[in-house]
């Protein structure tokens, strides 16, 4: 099990990349396209989408929570994609660094959630 403090560290940081991953999407949508209609149609438009897929599958109080190995998938979806989306407007560290972090967030979580499960069996 994972000790206390990087429970809470992870759980922090997994609040934060969600946040990043809006922003993310935002930064790509205002700089895709060629007119100033697209720019604010993707920029307001991706953030929004996938802050209602997430709150619909993914948030702690999910209308429709998914199970773990589908969750961990939804998260992996949606983080790769925000880290995709900030590479392709040219900040490619940043990309790169983001889905890096968003992995072992990700990774931590689901090892912390599959250890406390066999602590409840």
């Amino acid at each position: 099990m994972i000790p206390k403090p990087l429970h809470h560290a992870n759980e922090l940081l997994a609040f934060v990349l969600e946040l990043v991953a809006l922003g993310c999407l935002a930064w790509w949508g205002f700089h895709v396209g060629h007119s100033t209609a697209v720019h604010v149609l993707l920029g307001v438009g991706a953030p929004v989408l996938m802050a209602v897929a997430w709150g619909m599958f993914a948030a702690p109080r999910a209308r429709h929570p998914l199970p773990i190995p589908a969750l961990i998938v939804f998260k992996l979806v949606v983080f790769g994609l925000a880290g995709a989306a900030v590479y392709a407007t040219g900040a490619h560290t940043f990309g790169i660094v983001f889905w890096a972090v968003a992995l072992v967030n990700t990774l931590l979580a689901t090892a912390d959630r599959e250890s406390l499960a066999r602590l409840t069996h």
